[in-house]
């Protein structure tokens, strides 16, 4: 263990079960927000809806334009809602490009947040925020973007179709797998990686065969939370950098993107970073966990090359070129040649 290790948490306020969405007019209540406006896709406006008609008076109108990546112009629509209907808090339904949305307008209005996440993603637990802006991602962190209150109801979660559970699932185990060999690492953190990815990984063929079990869905969520709190306390490496340029340069689906690139960035890393290896050996009851993610993978009937979800092969050479440029902290030297043998790998699918 380090004797030495600076450990930041998150202050948000989490309420975990089932059933706990009947707990958000009394959060809202205990916020002192009167004026709510409810964030959606467009996929999930009917479950938008129904939330501002469990809070009542108190949710003055909906938004159901979020949208993978944090586009600017989506979130200046919104901005315009918030203004014309002088909102003092929004309450984020859905995944990752909902709460995405959420923290954008916080980040410039600084209104209160609450967050019903309906998938793995786990970005209400982090104080990231990422955006697109002319096909370019940029990410930056401030606790302005942290939502106040995390509402996490496993029913909300029951209706996931399999697939999108797994690509979620695996999106939020790469956050811990990250958090493992990050450069302000610390024990605390990697106490959660370990549970985080022990809980997902034990849960995740339970749900492929009974979608609707509550218990197994709880799993996957406390699972996807640790992994969030992971995201949220240390920074990330090269994984994260590589689906932050693939998303904003090719507009790739976000959770497809983390599935696919997750097992050939561990193996880029690995040589480096014994110690993270031994706690996902731990986690996943393996030797060898990357060859166990792409079999994990592969049992899921997940995409498992960026062809297969959009990215042309020709991208490569301006994937590296974007990747190498402001690198994020990595425990192995990012070269531009190994890189591109990395990315070539990911495209074709090449995982053993």
């Amino acid at each position: 263990m380090s004797q030495s290790f600076v450990y930041q948490s998150q202050p948000a306020r989490v309420i975990f079960g089932r059933g706990t969405l009947a707990q958000l007019p009394a959060e809202a209540e205990r916020l002192g927000l009167r004026r709510l406006l409810v964030l959606s896709t467009r996929e999930q406006a009917e479950l938008g809806a129904q939330v501002q008609q469990l809070l009542g008076a108190r949710a003055v109108g909906t938004f159901a334009g979020a949208t993978m990546h944090t586009p600017v112009e989506i979130t200046e629509r919104a901005l315009s809602n918030v203004k014309e209907l002088d909102i003092d808090g929004v309450v984020s339904v859905g995944g990752g490009s909902t709460t995405g949305l959420g923290k954008a307008i916080a980040l410039r209005t600084d209104l209160p947040q609450i967050v019903l996440p309906t998938t793995y993603a786990g970005s209400e637990m982090t104080p990231i925020l990422g955006e697109t802006q002319a096909g370019i991602k940029t990410t930056q962190r401030s606790f302005k973007v942290l939502p106040e209150v995390v509402v996490y109801d496993v029913d909300l979660t029951l209706s996931l179709p399999t697939q999108m559970s797994a690509l979620s699932a695996f999106n939020a185990i790469a956050h811990a797998v990250e958090a493992l060999y990050a450069p302000d690492a610390n024990p605390i953190v990697s106490l959660m990686a370990e549970e985080g990815v022990r809980a997902i990984v034990d849960a995740l063929p339970r749900i492929l065969k009974e979608p609707g079990n509550p218990a197994a869905r709880a799993d996957v969520l406390y699972g996807a939370w640790l992994c969030a709190c992971c995201l949220g306390a240390v920074t990330m490496g090269l994984h994260h950098k590589l689906c932050h340029t693939l998303g904003g340069v090719f507009d790739l689906p976000h959770a497809q993107t983390h599935a696919i690139v997750l097992p050939y960035a561990l193996a880029y890393n690995e040589p480096e970073v014994p110690e993270a290896m031994m706690h996902l050996g731990r986690a996943m009851k393996t030797e060898d966990p990357v060859l166990a993610l792409l079999q994990l993978e592969r049992e899921c009937g997940i995409p498992l090359a960026l062809r297969d979800i959009g990215m042309p092969h020709d991208g490569i050479p301006r994937a590296v070129e974007q990747a190498m440029a402001n690198p994020y902290g990595n425990p192995r030297p990012i070269e531009e040649g190994a890189l591109g043998e990395l990315l070539q790998r990911a495209w074709a699918g090449e995982g053993g």
